[in-house]
């Protein structure tokens, strides 16, 4: 049976994630392990991923390593990162996510451009960035972590003015985690695409894998319209 490289790839990410030994099962299926050290997830929580028809978990202790197989043997893979579905098996206090994970490879990539803008390279430091953010706000200037990245900033200007930017953060197995923000009162135009577009070409161009991490359902569109691919999603809990 032939592997999707760009599976695997995502599957060694979140396997290096996971801060122990532990892999996807080739032939589907939920594995739980202990991991207090896991960066799937805030310290103290579970972390749960799903790519394609495997799943992995870590949980901070053996004690909650148990409960959660218990819990989660009763569930279809699909449905592991799930709030509905693991809030019926768990006793969740607080949940992150789920947030749908994305990627995409050279050949699947669509670069967008925006008729009469063109996106601009400025330092991931650059101060247009925040006033962009307190623009946007808190809420959504977190969610798209621009103030994280590490790579350069692609933005759109309209009269001199920041109104969409993206860029990415390094993350381990030379993983381009795409961050993308655009101002409220300039959405649904396709700034985000043009900007994203040039933060993803910028990071295939040094052989990394762009990864894009959504929660809402606009998010999730400009991803697919560069090519992205969904291959599943994650969920942090953090159990009562």
């Amino acid at each position: 049976m032939s592997t999707d490289p760009l599976l695997a790839r995502a599957r060694g990410l979140w396997e290096e994630l996971a801060s122990v030994p532990v892999s996807f099962a080739p032939a589907g299926g939920v594995s739980v392990v202990v991991s207090p050290e896991s960066r799937m997830c805030p310290s103290g929580w579970v972390g749960l991923v799903v790519l394609g028809d495997s799943a992995i978990v870590t949980a901070p202790s053996e004690d909650t390593a148990e409960t959660v197989r218990d819990a989660l043997a009763n569930l279809p893979v699909g449905a592991v990162a799930g709030a509905h579905a693991v809030r019926g098996v768990l006793p969740v206090a607080r949940l992150l996510g789920p947030a749908a994970l994305a990627y995409v490879s050279d050949d699947g990539f669509r670069p967008v451009a925006v008729s009469g803008l063109t996106a601009e390279q400025v330092p991931g430091e650059h101060p247009d960035l925040r006033k962009l953010e307190h623009t946007a706000g808190a809420d959504d200037s977190d969610e798209a972590g621009l103030g994280e990245i590490t790579s350069p900033a692609f933005v759109i200007r309209e009269g001199g003015e920041v109104v969409a930017a993206a860029g990415y953060r390094s993350w381990p197995s030379r993983t381009a985690h795409v961050s993308v923000l655009t101002a409220p009162e300039r959405r649904g135009r396709g700034l985000a695409q043009a900007a994203g577009s040039g933060a993803v070409a910028h990071a295939l161009t040094a052989g990394l894998l762009p990864q894009w991490r959504a929660r809402v359902p606009a998010s999730r569109r400009v991803a697919l319209a560069l090519g992205f691919r969904e291959l599943g999603a994650q969920l942090s809990v953090e159990l009562a």
